[in-house]
């Protein structure tokens, strides 16, 4: 007797790669973890960047595109002041 299959359905391209994305971000905050609190300010560091550069992308040729790259620079500018030379 034939039982219908549970298979979920196949995953599109591109939730294959926000799959995979989401499962190594994970990873890295995982690795970062274990290097204290220098580890994680480094993960997120990337993970800011790669951000804005999706933010970017997303807005190419709108007069915004810039405005995630403008935001972390001052964020950063603004913790070096504070805590910096």
């Amino acid at each position: 007797m034939n039982q219908p299959t549970t298979d979920p359905a196949p995953m599109t391209t591109a939730e294959r790669r926000a799959y995979n994305q989401a499962a190594h971000r994970e990873q890295r905050m995982t690795a970062a973890s274990a290097r204290g609190p220098a580890g994680i300010a480094f993960a997120w560091a990337d993970e800011a960047r790669a951000v804005a550069r999706e933010w970017q992308k997303s807005r190419a040729g709108q007069d915004d595109a810039d405005a995630a790259w403008n935001d972390l620079a001052a964020t950063l500018a603004n913790f070096v002041q504070r805590y910096g030379r």
